[in-house]
């Protein structure tokens, strides 16, 4: 009779995972050589996962409810009288922080790949549920939800890509003054 899976096992599973794909990459990687990489046998992977899809779905959703859970934990968050700039600052130092930075370069790694269309099923999701999130923050400090989503969307997207140009060229300066503009922005949205 085969064991069901544990949960909490399977947690720790897939943070080891994250990181293990954090320090590597996902571009290449295989269940052989990440259940070596693990100290693990396939078969565990594969009692956990039906097969590297799933896997890839799990690590998606797991990346999605840390990053939610540590937006969340952002002081101001909540609070409609938090200009949303300040939590869009307090983000990008978190996700450039050298604690932070081997995720933050997956996630960019996921969506890169994603975008040139070498990776498809669930990263659409993972995408737009973040410009969901975020969108419930606009709409606490009174946007209606269409145009809460919209600007999250342009809010997520420019983020992004100024994170992209800060890992691809380490111009601080540069990225940054530009952050400040887009936090300027996005105060504007809701004064």
């Amino acid at each position: 009779m085969a064991r069901t899976a544990d949960p909490a096992r399977r947690v720790e599973l897939i943070d080891a995972i994250i990181d293990e794909l954090a320090r590597t990459g996902i571009a290449s990687f295989s269940l052989r050589t990440l259940a070596a990489a693990l100290g693990r046998s396939t078969r565990v992977l594969t009692h956990h996962f039906a097969d590297k899809d799933a896997l890839l779905a799990a690590v998606l959703a797991r990346l999605d409810e840390q990053q939610h859970a540590a937006l969340a934990a952002t002081p101001g968050w909540s609070d409609p009288a938090v200009g949303i700039g300040a939590i869009v600052a307090d983000a990008w130092r978190r996700h450039l922080s050298e604690a932070e930075l081997p995720r933050t370069r997956l996630v960019q790694e996921i969506e890169g790949l994603a975008a040139a269309g070498r990776l498809t099923g669930h990263v659409p999701a993972f995408v737009s549920g973040r410009a969901e999130f975020v969108a419930h923050a606009l709409q606490l400090r009174g946007l209606s939800p269409f145009d809460a989503l919209a600007k999250a969307t342009l809010l997520n997207n420019a983020y992004a890509g100024l994170q992209s140009d800060y890992l691809t060229t380490a111009d601080t300066t540069r990225t940054e003054a530009a952050l400040t503009h887009l936090c300027t922005l996005a105060d504007s949205w809701t004064r």
